[in-house]
């Protein structure tokens, strides 16, 4: 029988060991990520359907073959971030995940058969621990900063904290106050921070954008990240720019800054 497609990535990421003070990031290209630290593994955003050539990049792993997850997180409920073609088989194939979402993506993940009690809604800036990790959810605007009266987030990011390793991953968004005051006083070791920015032409199909590289490296300095990895700006040859403006923007704003693109299923592995 022939090996089922991401069977090769799946095994990696079961069989690493990850010590204390490491983590490993796998990316799932677009927003999407495997992260293990310890014995915890997590993803997030991940977009693992679509047909090419609207894909520019292939499937990396069948949502149906991910029976490691422990949590999923889903920014915001656009089909590249909640997409019920994924989750739903990835909640299937792991059935003590939980999924920590917006209330709109969770709409969208119980009309496709998620159970409820499976997913999490949760307050802006209230730290939660969960199977090994801990998680903040931080304000994302994308474009309008969106929070209801109790603090949960149309759009939002997280910070994550596993194995002694803090990641910011920002969800989609642009720049706007609320963002800035959250992330104050963070202690960061990864910043996971769109790249893909946006223009009127662009917007006038209907297509959101979000950070300009300059942007991300000027905000992943200003919250003292130790690591940019840019994100959001490979699956889709209608919302992206060119690879290199990213590093362009480092070595204008932030030369000491460590920054990284990666390839869908590569793993960035970091010690500190």
């Amino acid at each position: 029988m022939a090996e089922q497609p991401g069977a090769e990535l799946l095994a990696r990421i079961n069989n690493l060991h990850v010590p204390h003070g490491q983590i490993a990031l796998w990316s799932l290209g677009q927003s999407g990520f495997a992260i293990k630290g310890g014995t915890t593994i997590a993803y997030i955003d991940p977009y693992l359907s679509g047909t090419m050539p609207r894909r520019r990049i292939p499937v990396p792993i069948q949502p149906s073959a991910i029976s490691n997850a422990h949590v999923v997180f889903a920014t915001h409920e656009h089909l590249d971030h909640a997409d019920p073609n994924t989750l739903g088989p990835l909640l299937q194939a792991s059935p003590a995940a939980t999924l920590v979402t917006s209330q709109q993506g969770s709409a969208i993940m119980r009309q496709a058969g998620v159970d409820a009690a499976r997913i999490v809604v949760p307050r802006i800036g209230e730290r939660v621990e969960l199977a090994g990790l801990h998680y903040t959810a931080i304000p994302a605007g994308h474009y309008e900063y969106e929070v209801d009266e109790v603090g949960r987030a149309r759009w939002m990011g997280f910070l994550i904290d596993c194995n002694g390793v803090t990641i910011y991953h920002s969800g989609d968004t642009i720049l706007f106050p609320e963002l800035l005051q959250a992330l104050d006083g963070t202690t960061i070791d990864i910043a996971l921070l769109p790249t893909n920015g946006r223009d009127f032409f662009r917007e006038e199909h209907d297509i959101v954008g979000n950070l300009w590289p300059q942007e991300a490296v000027q905000l992943a300095d200003r919250i003292g990240a130790k690591v940019l990895i840019g994100t959001h700006n490979d699956m889709f040859a209608g919302n992206r720019l060119p690879s290199g403006m990213l590093y362009d923007a480092r070595d204008q704003f932030a030369p000491n800054l460590r920054c990284h693109t990666l390839q869908a299923g590569e793993l960035y592995l970091y010690a500190g």
